[in-house]
């Protein structure tokens, strides 16, 4: 006995707004089904012997290691700058503002 019906996966295609053909709909339906028997199947093996994981594999952090380096002088930067005006980068106006 299937436990989603075209009925359901139509409500919820509605209620996500979303157009389904009726062969759509019997095909949700079937997948649904499969994906709840397999869920149906976890729970069986699941028992508290078994510690919860979200990988089988342990995963290790591969970031490198944080380097404080100096950072760049800000006359020099400015002075690259096209305009500059009292130690900050200058750009046109775009609002119209002072």
């Amino acid at each position: 006995m299937s436990t989603f019906s075209k009925e359901e996966v139509a409500r919820l295609a509605d209620l996500a707004r979303i157009s389904l053909s009726d062969h759509e709909l019997e095909q949700f339906a079937a997948e649904l089904e499969v994906i709840n028997a397999s869920v149906s199947r976890l729970k069986e093996v699941v028992n508290a012997d078994i510690p919860a994981t979200s990988h089988p594999i342990p995963l290790t952090n591969v970031w490198r290691e944080d380097e404080i380096v100096p950072g760049l002088d800000r006359d020099e930067v400015l002075a690259m700058a096209p305009q500059s005006d009292d130690g900050k980068f200058g750009v046109p106006a775009i609002l119209g503002e002072e």
